[in-house]
């Protein structure tokens, strides 16, 4: 369900393009119009099966929608070379960027913009951050090696795998020695400078990523606060996993 939204997300300017030259008009029916954009994303960025795809959409829509949605479906089917051409021709479509974004980047970048309009639809890497009061980069780095998952050092304590696994793949996750953050997000807890005894108030703490960094860095009294109590839950839950307790 998630690839499913992300997906939508990332490749929207090309699936709504499609869906333009398929149906005249939009759907009044919200759900429907969004379902023909999962379906389309499935057909052409994922290895279902596309008989399958198409049979759950029909099934997935109310009785009255389902003889266009197997319509539209089927007939992108037939045309799909032709309709993802066709959707080219759209700033949108082409770059999968709303057009003022592309209009921004292209003043602010004018020999950069296309670059970083493709790089923003890359699949992001899988980075794991390296718990120093459990394990070494070193020695993480040799046990990921033994288990047949290559990485490299991309930061102080980022290590970043050649190719994304499900945590529960990866070498002590479940016994805290690594995390999974983006190498970016694994400035922030350094540039704070926290240093044993500060006190700290991490305001906006959830899922806990930046705050099981700056426990890891020092010992802070650390306060952790957040607007949902269940995302607050997920901060507690984290900082279990690492051996770590807060307020």
């Amino acid at each position: 369900m998630q690839d499913a939204a992300y997906g939508v997300q990332r490749y929207r300017g090309t699936l709504a393009a499609v869906v333009g030259e398929l149906v005249a008009r939009p759907l009044a029916d919200r759900h429907t119009q969004a379902l023909l954009l999962v379906c389309l994303y499935q057909l052409i960025y994922t290895r279902g099966a596309p008989h399958a795809i198409v049979n759950n959409g029909v099934e997935a829509v109310p009785r009255k929608y389902r003889a266009l949605v197997n319509a539209v479906l089927r007939s992108f089917q037939r045309q799909q070379q032709s309709l993802l051409s066709q959707a080219q021709d759209t700033v949108e479509g082409r770059y999968n960027h709303p057009a003022w974004w592309v209009e921004k980047l292209r003043r602010a970048y004018p020999d950069q913009w296309e670059a970083i309009l493709s790089a923003d639809q890359v699949h992001p890497p899988l980075t794991l951050r390296i718990n120093r009061r459990k394990v070494t980069l070193e020695t993480m780095l040799m046990d990921l090696h033994a288990a047949e998952l290559p990485a490299t050092q991309t930061g102080r304590w980022a290590v970043t795998l050649d190719r994304p696994v499900p945590v529960a793949k990866i070498p002590g996750f479940a016994e805290g020695r690594v995390s999974v953050q983006d190498a970016g997000a694994q400035w922030a807890a350094p540039l704070l400078d926290a240093k044993d005894g500060m006190r700290v108030l991490d305001a906006c703490a959830a899922p806990g990523g930046k705050t099981g960094h700056l426990l890891e860095l020092a010992d802070v009294g650390l306060l952790a606060l957040d607007a949902d109590k269940k995302r607050l839950e997920r901060v507690q839950q984290n900082l279990e996993r690492l051996g770590l307790s807060i307020d």
